[in-house]
């Protein structure tokens, strides 16, 4: 059973935050799927994503492809991800299951902290997946570190 974990950004934005987490994501061996909710975005995401800060990349692609299984990381605004991912990673408010929670070894959920749209969001998920039981941890950078705030 996996878990969901909520990122709330607050120091730095969702093109430095989800390269750490892809790359951490990589490193336990997961396929990754990118779940966004507008396509303008993805591309956007999916440009930063060439060049990580030090100029190397993250090898990744945008869903619609003709290699779209072979994709260790995967963008795309669908539910099902044809790269047989381990990890959801859901942005600007992209909707997530319990089924989907369980399923995965890891959701992750990150939500811009300056946006109150996107704060109420995450709350309502938050409450929905963890009154449907599924585990759930709520990671903020407050303090300038990521530290982990709740737990259930």
């Amino acid at each position: 059973m996996g878990a969901a974990y909520f990122y709330h950004l607050t120091k730095t934005p969702l093109e430095q935050t989800l390269p750490m987490l892809l790359e951490k994501s990589r490193g336990a061996g997961w396929r990754v799927a990118v779940r966004g909710i507008d396509t303008a975005r993805l591309d956007w995401l999916d440009e930063k994503l060439w060049l990580v800060g030090d100029g190397s990349f993250l090898a990744h692609g945008r869903a619609g492809g003709p290699h779209d299984a072979d994709q260790p990381i995967l963008l795309t605004d669908q539910p099902d991800a044809p790269n047989d991912p381990a990890c959801v990673m859901c942005v600007d408010g992209a909707e997530i299951s319990k089924a989907e929670v369980t399923a995965l070894e890891r959701v992750c959920i990150l939500f811009d902290g300056n946006d109150e749209a996107a704060l109420a969001a995450a709350r309502v998920q938050w409450k929905s997946l963890t009154d449907d039981g599924c585990s759930a941890q709520y990671w903020s950078q407050e303090s300038g570190r990521w530290e982990k705030k709740a737990e259930r």
